[in-house]
């Protein structure tokens, strides 16, 4: 549908609020939304797989306003009302990595979590989760990714299960699905 510029970026980011059966019911603006008390919004998650078959983590920045330091998956992001999941997730490849991606492929449409941060900022998100490849070479922003690493998926899922604390709630959720996890397993 829309593909936001990089000028509508630094504009006020907004974010699809949901009634708790996933329906719209408004939008709000996301330096606003996450609080102790955060409602309900619509957010997805992408695992950004290379040419290789490994998978892109990321250490999210010490300037996060959540979970500042911790190891997750490639990118998340919240898509603009109106905005389609796929522009939304390309959209944030580019901004948050530098990073072309291919087309998102759905693997966890339905994927819903709620996490607490050790500041009390609270995570309440439906969040699909997509997977994709990179079509360029990582160049990440500072502002939003302090470290990244390529790794084989295998080596990501053991981890993930031997220290789950040094990693993102969301990406240990993921992984625990077999939809996804089935993904990182040995071939």
């Amino acid at each position: 549908m829309t593909d936001l510029s990089t000028a509508q970026q630094s504009e006020v980011e907004e974010v699809v609020l949901l009634a708790d059966d996933g329906t719209p019911v408004g939008a709000a603006d996301k330096a606003r939304v996450h609080t102790d008390s955060t409602p309900l919004h619509l957010a997805f998650s992408c695992h950004l797989f290379d040419d290789d078959g490994r998978v892109l983590v990321t250490r999210r920045a010490l300037t996060k306003l959540t979970w500042p330091g911790v190891w997750t998956n490639a990118f998340c992001g919240h898509p603009a009302p109106g905005e389609a999941m796929a522009d939304a997730v390309r959209r944030r490849g580019r901004f948050e990595l530098g990073v072309e991606v291919s087309e998102p492929e759905p693997v966890l449409p339905d994927f819903r979590y709620r996490a607490v941060d050790a500041s009390g900022v609270v995570e309440n998100e439906i969040c699909p989760v997509h997977t994709a490849r990179a079509l360029s070479v990582p160049s990440p922003d500072p502002t939003e990714v302090a470290e990244h690493r390529w790794v084989r998926p295998e080596d990501l899922l053991a981890a993930v299960r031997a220290a789950p604390w040094a990693f993102s709630p969301w990406l240990v959720e993921q992984l625990a699905d077999p939809r996804l996890s089935r993904l990182f397993a040995p071939r």
